[in-house]
């Protein structure tokens, strides 16, 4: 498995997140897109648009399935990138750098994040 970069925190649904002061960057894992395999599509929230941490902000779809996009932080859309509407593979072959997703700005602290080791720890529970 890939090692995930450790200046990152990450959810049980598979998105990381970059905290840089009061924004978060968002993206999937490198856990997700390996599963999900090439991805086709990607669905993304509106810039001002508010998500909440374990709520629905999006979807992706690869050649195998479509899979919910659930956010790690809840805060107010500032930014979406829009390179994945013409070039979703990106979120295959860099989803730690040009495949982010959304940049967030924050309400409050992240809670429930892992950081890297014990997501590498909760992956191999999932029979990967």
């Amino acid at each position: 498995m890939a090692t995930n970069p450790t200046d990152l925190l990450y959810s049980k649904s598979h998105e990381w997140v970059r905290m840089e002061g009061d924004e978060a960057v968002v993206g999937i894992t490198h856990f997700a897109q390996e599963s999900l395999g090439d991805i086709t599509y990607v669905e993304l929230p509106l810039v001002g648009d508010e998500v909440s941490a374990e709520g629905e902000f999006g979807s992706v779809e690869s050649v195998k399935a479509a899979s919910d996009l659930i956010s790690p932080v809840s805060g107010d859309v500032t930014g979406v990138n829009t390179a994945l509407e013409d070039a979703p593979e990106k979120c295959n072959s860099d989803p730690y750098g040009e495949g982010w997703l959304i940049r967030v700005k924050v309400s409050g602290k992240p809670e429930g994040l892992m950081d890297a080791a014990a997501y590498e720890a909760f992956c191999a529970t999932e029979g990967h």
